[in-house]
């Protein structure tokens, strides 16, 4: 019995001395991992004071003198409303090729930008907030207001003793918050760029100077492409751009062209010290834009032609204030390719969660051009056509959402709001069709359909008229072979294959 004991308290003793060796161990390694992440820290915390040191003793060297360069005008297109004769009625469509002229190839969907360096939290003893609202969504950052610097004048030490300032810790917090907002809320470049500026708005209100440095600050510390620029009594942010914005004063720098988002003055002085990967704005707005939603009143469309084909649409309100600040562009030289921008913008996910189950029942069971024929009626007979000039006194191009939302609508927004329901409900792939003063659909059936037709890449895409306001079928357009034609490639990637699973009544990708 004492044996056992003796070997027992051996034992004990044993995994005791074990546990103190392992809690040494571990406490040495959680040191060593502790010290590691300081280090680390440490390290990118000099890198970035190296880099804004850099930069802002650039700013503190006197600016060049440059001159704006003048606005290119939007273009301006007369559309007539086409009507189908009725003597076109009684004849049956033929098959007819249409020689292409020109082909315009997708925009890229460009890089997306990021911090130009790792910012690290700053730890506060006690977190403050600035509350603010862009496009009726409530937003917040940790900031304190308190801490906010001051412009004390325009000129380049006034400008770079602020920034020098405002890399400190007490703004890191807000520059890591704001791109997780822009996460968040999935962001595009263009909403981005308003969301910093409304916060900026917010912390300095009247100061228009310290807005559009604060601005200008969170812009390039989210890795975006910015130069400063002055005059005698103003600073500005300029924002290089991917596009060509219409209507729009800008500057030439450096092969870039520089906008504001507000009226820029004839001369400035410009800053051209930069960062390394910094990305100019696109304007594509690939996935939806998740503001708070305020619905509008439900707004009834009915199709004409089949008087069961109707549904009734509420818009979110918000969305459509943002899509009024959108700026129309064209990328490269090419003015075909801001039709492309539009038409590749996904519909709001509220919107299609209402509308595209009403429509996927309506179409279960036919085939694709009897599908196609009542979308393109729709769209057809379900709008009111008025020239862009009498509504809104320029040439405007809606978004899909924005058609479910505006009493009238022309050829350029019911092509877009045609190409997005056949793509998403049909899984079809469809391409624009421009001539000269008019734009109409095409689409690449996968079943033998009788029309005028345009070929790209070995498949032929059907003409479809979204503008014929008496109606017109698959196949018809007021189109002849010598006209001047040209092919918009648009992004075939259905955003909604959930429905086109409806239509199917399967769990198949597969078209109608």
């Amino acid at each position: 019995m004492k044996r056992t004991f003796y070997f027992l308290v051996l034992a004990l003793l044993s995994m005791a001395v074990n546990a103190q060796n392992f809690d040494k161990e571990r406490n040495t390694e959680k040191s060593s991992l502790s010290d590691f992440r300081k280090s680390v820290r440490e390290e990118f915390d000099t890198f970035r004071n190296e880099v804004m040191e850099e930069y802002i003793n650039f700013v503190r060297n006197p600016w060049k003198e440059f001159m704006t360069t003048p606005p290119v005008e939007a273009p301006k297109d007369t559309v007539r409303p086409v009507v189908m004769p009725e003597g076109d009625r009684k004849k049956p469509v033929e098959s007819k090729p249409i020689q292409v002229k020109k082909v315009v190839p997708p925009v890229k969907i460009a890089p997306k930008s990021k911090p130009m360096t790792r910012i690290e939290e700053s730890v506060q003893p006690e977190e403050k907030f600035v509350n603010f609202s862009f496009f009726g969504t409530d937003a917040k950052v940790r900031f304190d207001v308190d801490d906010r610097v001051t412009l004390m004048g325009v000129d380049e030490d006034a400008i770079a003793d602020a920034l020098e300032a405002m890399s400190g810790e007490s703004y890191n917090n807000m520059i890591i918050d704001c791109n997780e907002l822009k996460k968040e809320f999935r962001l595009s470049d263009w909403a981005y760029l308003q969301l910093l500026d409304s916060l900026a708005s917010r912390i300095y209100e009247d100061d228009i100077n310290s807005v559009s440095l604060l601005c200008a600050y969170l812009y390039m510390n989210s890795g975006y492409k910015m130069r400063l620029a002055r005059n005698e009594d103003r600073i500005y942010m300029l924002y290089a751009s991917r596009y060509i914005i219409y209507e729009q004063n800008s500057y030439s720098v450096d092969g870039y062209r520089y906008y504001c988002l507000e009226e820029l003055p004839t001369r400035l002085s410009i800053c051209k010290a930069s960062f390394e990967g910094e990305e100019p704005l696109s304007l594509m707005i690939a996935e939806e834009q998740k503001l708070a939603y305020n619905p509008s009143e439900p707004n009834r469309i009915s199709s004409v032609g089949y008087s069961d084909f109707e549904v009734d649409v509420t818009v979110n309100k918000n969305l459509l204030d943002f899509y009024s600040t959108y700026p129309t562009s064209m990328f490269g030289d090419n003015m075909l390719t801001r039709w492309a921008m539009y038409a590749n913008t996904p519909l709001d996910k509220k919107v299609a969660e209402k509308v595209y189950p009403e429509l996927a029942d309506k179409l279960k069971g036919l085939s694709q051009v009897e599908a196609v024929e009542r979308l393109l009626n729709f769209v057809q007979t379900g709008f009111e056509y008025e020239y862009d000039d009498e509504v809104w006194g320029n040439d405007r191009i809606f978004f899909p959402d924005e058609c479910f939302f505006y009493k009238y609508n022309d050829c350029d927004d019911r092509s877009v709001l045609f190409s997005r329901l056949v793509r998403d409900l049909l899984g079809l792939e469809v391409v624009l069709v421009v001539v000269p003063g008019h734009i109409l659909a095409a689409v690449n059936f996968t079943e033998s359909v009788k029309g005028g037709y345009v070929v790209y890449d070995d498949k032929e895409f059907v003409l479809c008229e979204p503008t014929c306001t008496n109606g017109a079928p698959v196949g018809w357009a007021d189109i002849d072979s010598d006209d001047s034609l040209s092919v918009i490639l648009l992004e075939n990637d259905p955003q909604m294959k959930i429905y086109q699973n409806m239509i199917n009544g399967d769990e198949t990708d597969a078209a109608v």
